[in-house]
């Protein structure tokens, strides 16, 4: 009778395959907090802190110059409600951006919609419409007050070819938001005929191939296609558009010095006033921390509606 030798494999213990897969994870958290450690610290140093320094010295009198710092609660806030400069401002601002913020939205769907062919001369006028965006507000300031000027502007010159008055734009209650408005919409419309050239190529070509053998009109085929497809693209665009908006500073600051009789004075100048003229940086803290909590206002419903769609 023979015995056959059988082989023992060893079993490792279930404590020591336990303990290799915790190291194991524990050494790729640190890994991966190791990459996250510049950007965390970036975003502490330059996004927290002076927001919670900004939300400290709203509740301080504090001056920006020398060593005064008084705790005075909520005084600032009680203040600024009491404030008509600041209510003017406000009204400015959200005047502003209830201007800018859909005319810049239409006008980008526009240009999307005219220039989202693959000819070349498309592309070239696609390039010139988006190298607005990244010039300078002194540049766009600069270049549109020569156009305004009621003297030897472009449009003054135009007017008196046709035999008509020139208008001083900047100088007239009137007209002076509007000119602004302007501005800012030749200076800021490339970026939303970039979104939404690129909400445009995410819509699949069988649908308006499906409409084109169903002989379904361009009216037909934009309205019932194309700004379905691009509603979050629209929505995201609005959000972008008036929180940009809400910070309207150079236009006004460099083109009408928030005149005249303060009809272009936005809540950005007041603060940059108050604190920098003014010295009373605790007030310009209080002001700019309202600014915050309407762009934040916007945003939390951009994030809202946005879920709403997708459920």
């Amino acid at each position: 009778m023979s015995v056959q030798a059988t082989s023992v494999v060893p079993v490792q213990a279930p404590e020591a395959g336990s303990r290799n897969g915790s190291l194991a994870r524990q050494r790729n958290a640190v890994a991966g907090y190791a990459f996250l450690a510049p950007f965390l610290l970036f975003y502490g140093v330059f996004l927290l802190y002076p927001f919670a320094l900004g939300l400290w010295m709203s509740l301080h009198d504090w001056e920006i110059v020398g060593d005064y710092r008084e705790y005075i609660g909520f005084l600032n806030y009680v203040e600024l409600w009491d404030d008509p400069y600041f209510w003017d401002a406000l009204k400015r601002t959200l005047q502003f951006a209830a201007m800018t913020a859909p005319a810049a939205t239409l006008l980008g769907l526009v240009l999307a919609l005219a220039l989202q062919k693959p000819l070349r001369i498309y592309a070239a006028l696609r390039a010139v419409f988006f190298a607005s965006n990244i010039f300078s507000v002194t540049v766009v300031t600069l270049v549109w007050a020569m156009v305004l000027n009621p003297d030897r502007g472009l449009i003054a010159n135009g007017l008196r070819a046709v035999g008509l008055q020139p208008i001083a734009f900047l100088a007239d209650k009137d007209w002076a938001m509007p000119a602004l408005m302007v501005t800012s919409l030749w200076w800021t419309a490339g970026l939303p005929m970039a979104l939404f050239l690129a909400g445009l190529q995410q819509i699949p070509p069988e649908v308006y191939e499906a409409a084109r053998l169903d002989k379904a009109s361009r009216w037909a085929v934009l309205r019932h296609i194309t700004l379905p497809a691009l509603a979050r693209t629209t929505l995201l665009v609005v959000v972008l558009q008036t929180v940009m908006h809400l910070q309207v500073f150079g236009q006004p600051l460099l083109m009408t010095r928030g005149g005249p009789a303060n009809s272009t004075r936005p809540l950005v100048q007041l603060i940059y006033e108050t604190s920098f003229r003014d010295w009373r940086s605790g007030y310009a803290s209080a002001v700019s921390t309202v600014l915050f909590v309407l762009m934040f206002g916007v945003a939390l419903l951009q994030f809202r509606l946005s879920r709403q769609e997708g459920e």
